[in-house]
């Protein structure tokens, strides 16, 4: 690899300033990192990895030199605040050095690397760990243009975990005279299988958005029909900084004014390089002419190229779980079940052994104690009877537009816009982590109590990540849900106790919890995006200790409505109070996006004592984790599950949510008719029949109508079947239950009983 040297330009070609001298000098000390045209040595050995503490610039409005952790390895810089956010997977970003363009700057000791989207700038302040730094970045350039597959290469890569082979299976086993719990911290100890699944992972993140780099290219490729010609006097101009409103004109130019690829791409080095002409120039001799598109066929190649290595990478990772999981299952059948039963079974990821495990490896372990007999209740469904996804083919806009700054739970909507749920079932799905209420019940600390309620709080969100395409159906007045889950320890049951207002109440019970809420909603449409505004509140009591916890949530909003990837976010402050004991209490915010910063999703929140002192003090991102401690280290309190295989074919449902509206015979002939189960609209969307959806969906709101209707006609308030309305002193109404549900479900029976006629 070479570098360019560049004389000082000329009065025509440099930038206009207001010190041209200063800006000659300055940029005489930059070079060019021309594009790697060798192959690698007769060595054939991969680069090495380099990681430590560089400053970085950030971008406007927030600009300066800050400190961050970076990470070279395989051609990719990770970076990141600390290394423990890197070991984390808690990356701010990732670069492709192989593609991008590379400048550096020997006297202030500065590397720029241009991307297709950005420009990051990284200084360095010891001279020796420069010269390092930029010898390290050649070699893994360099290595992008061996076209030799990475498993045919020796790496010389350091790893955390020592050892370069997978070790046997049943290794760890098959040592005489060692114990279980030996055996599970040798399995820990000499298994770099996860860490190398790790390190897959990490570079597939880089490459999946570099294909989604190449894959816009190719979309947008046909569309440009030409490009202009550039004079010479204009070249270094078009390289200037912008403003920030002409930032948006600077990235056009930079897509269109490309002769070939790699001059594309030193086309939008701005700022590090203001003599960018002189370096054109002397790659192109025939002087200034019109530069043509790049090239369809070899962005199309890059395109393919990248995704055989995504594959490969992903294979690897195959083979290295599916050798883990072997490892562990013969260190379980050779343990003693008694010694590995009970109370390791019921660890959370509080425990640091837990936590280090792979996903994969728990759910071997669940399947392991459900063939063992260990689980109750029959398999459940892993995807729906007909897979599909959230309907893209529908218009909102003929929808939304007469509907703006109005409630739209008063409107009626395509079926394709639903999702084979309803909002009592959403209810439900709130119970997914009830374990941490277990948990919860189990621990005397009243502020280790506090903290599991607080995680349970934040975790009834994850499952909204994935499911912004669609709404749930809105339930008819009457409309009940039942949810008995032995495996789970509980049973829960809802309600549609009101129309207008539209209010809908739940109540559930285990040995350990009492859970119950009603909820209404308040939605209105702004243009652009769909906040969401619940009225209500959360409570649970914990039986054991005769505690009561009550919070609010916070508001939603789906973004994109109209065009674009729908998004969405959770924004507020929810208060967490026990009504029986005030020795302390729980604030958690759930921050809202700003456009500048990257970091969407997060929550923070503490636990205070009586006087205000913080006890415990909580941060993570609602659909990945809670933690417990000073950031960005801590204690894993709550993580969510893995979602399940082609869970984007199924509505982006949970393991959970894909158990919730599964129907067998033996459960139809105990349900009232009542239940949503049995409503066919939303049964013929689950099958995927759209057609036949949208008639029954159009059929059952008329009969509602009809009914609202005759009951206005004379006179009739509709009462609820199985909650009751309560209000205190200052007029606050609530519903709680009746405690008849379970009673009339068990004698007479719901098959012997009539119900109303709802659809």
């Amino acid at each position: 690899m070479d570098f360019q040297e560049r004389d000082p330009p000329s009065l025509a070609e440099s930038t206009e300033s207001a010190k041209p001298s200063t800006a000659q000098q300055a940029s005489e000390l930059w070079e060019v990192v021309e594009e790697p045209r060798g192959r690698l040595g007769a060595e054939g050995i991969m680069p090495e990895r380099q990681e430590g503490h560089l400053l970085k610039k950030r971008k406007w409005p927030l600009k300066g030199w800050h400190k961050r952790y970076f990470v070279l390895e395989d051609g990719i810089l990770h970076y990141a605040t600390t290394r423990q956010d890197i070991t984390k997977g808690k990356l701010h970003g990732s670069i492709d050095v192989r593609l991008s363009v590379m400048s550096i700057n020997k006297k202030a000791q500065r590397i720029d690397l241009d991307t297709e989207d950005n420009i990051y700038h990284l200084k360095i302040k010891s001279q020796d760990l420069f010269q390092s730094w930029v010898a390290q970045l050649r070699a893994h350039r360099l290595a992008q243009h061996l076209d030799v597959p990475r498993s045919l290469l020796p790496s010389t890569t350091h790893r955390k975990v020592p050892g370069a082979q997978l070790p046997a299976a049943g290794s760890a086993s098959a040592l005489p005279g060692v114990g279980p719990r030996e055996k599970v911290s040798s399995w820990l100890r000499d298994s770099d299988g996860l860490d190398r699944c790790s390190h897959e992972l990490s570079e597939c993140q880089g490459k999946l958005q570099e294909l989604h780099r190449l894959l816009q290219s190719l979309e947008s490729l046909p569309r440009i029909p030409s490009a202009p010609v550039i004079p010479t006097h204009q070249a270094s101009v078009t390289t200037e900084r912008p403003k920030k409103g002409k930032r948006t004109s600077r990235i056009w130019c930079t897509q269109s004014f490309a002769k070939d690829d790699t001059i594309g791409r030193v086309g939008r080095l701005h700022g590090s390089v203001p003599n960018l002409s002189r370096y054109l120039e002397s790659r192109d001799p025939s002087g200034p002419r019109g530069l043509p598109p790049p090239d369809y066929a070899h962005v199309q190649r890059s395109f393919w190229a990248l995704a055989q290595k995504v594959h490969s990478s992903l294979s690897s990772v195959l083979a290295a779980l599916t050798t883990e999981r072997d490892r562990l299952r013969d260190l379980h059948q050779g343990s003693d079940p008694s010694r590995l039963g009970g109370s390791e079974e019921e660890e959370s990821c509080t425990s640091e052994v837990t936590t280090s495990l792979s996903e994969e490896v728990l759910d071997l372990r669940g399947a392991e104690r459900c063939q063992k007999g260990g689980a109750v209740g029959p398999p459940r469904r892993r995807c729906l009877p007909a897979a599909s996804g959230p309907g893209a083919d529908v218009s909102l806009w003929n929808i939304l537009w007469n509907n703006i700054g109005k409630d739209l739970s008063k409107v009626s909507m395509p079926v394709q816009l639903n999702e084979p749920l309803s909002t009592l079932q959403r209810l439900c799905e709130e119970l997914e982590y009830s374990s941490l209420l277990d948990q919860a019940s189990q621990t005397t600390d009243p502020c280790e109590r506090m903290v599991y309620i607080a995680a349970f709080a934040v975790s009834a969100y994850s499952s909204t990540y994935h499911r912004a395409g669609c709404k749930p159906f809105n339930p008819v007045l009457g409309e009940t849900y039942e949810c008995e889950r032995p495996d789970r320890g509980f049973r829960f049951i809802s309600e549609q106790v009101s129309h207008h207002p539209p209010i809908s109440a739940c109540h559930a019970e285990s040995e350990n919890f009492i859970f119950w809420q009603d909820m209404k909603w308040k939605n209105k449409f702004w243009g652009k995006s769909l906040e969401i505004v619940p009225v209500g509140m959360v409570n649970v009591s914990l039986p054991r200790f005769g505690d009561h916890f009550e919070w609010n949530k916070v508001t939603s909003c789906i973004h994109n409505i109209l065009s674009g990837q729908r998004w969405i976010e959770h924004y507020g402050e929810v208060l967490i109070r026990n009504t029986q004991d005030s020795s302390c209490h729980c604030k958690i915010t759930f921050c809202k996006a700003k456009y500048w910063s990257s970091n969407v999703h997060e929550v923070q929140g503490a636990v205070f004592s009586r006087s205000g002192r913080v006890l415990h003090r909580l941060f993570g991102k609602w659909p990945e984790g809670l933690y417990r401690g000073p950031p960005p280290g801590g204690q894993c309190i709550w993580k969510p599950n893995s979602m399940p295989p082609n869970y984007e074919r199924n509505f982006g449902f949970t393991q959970f949510a894909l158990e919730l509206n599964e129907l067998t015979a033996e459960l139809k002939r105990s349900l009232p008719s009542t239940d949503t189960r049995l409503r066919p609209d939303q049964r013929y969307l689950e099958e995927g029949n759209i057609q036949a959806a949208e008639a029954q969906k159009r059929r059952i709101e008329q009969l509602q109508r009809d009914r609202r209707k005759v009951m206005e006609e004379n006179n009739i308030v509709h009462q609820a079947r199985f909650f009751r309305r309560q209000t205190d002193s200052s007029g606050k109404e609530w519903w709680v239950t009746n405690n008849t549900y379970w009673r009339l479900r068990a004698e007479p029976g719901y098959g012997n009983l009539d119900g109303a006629v709802l659809w």
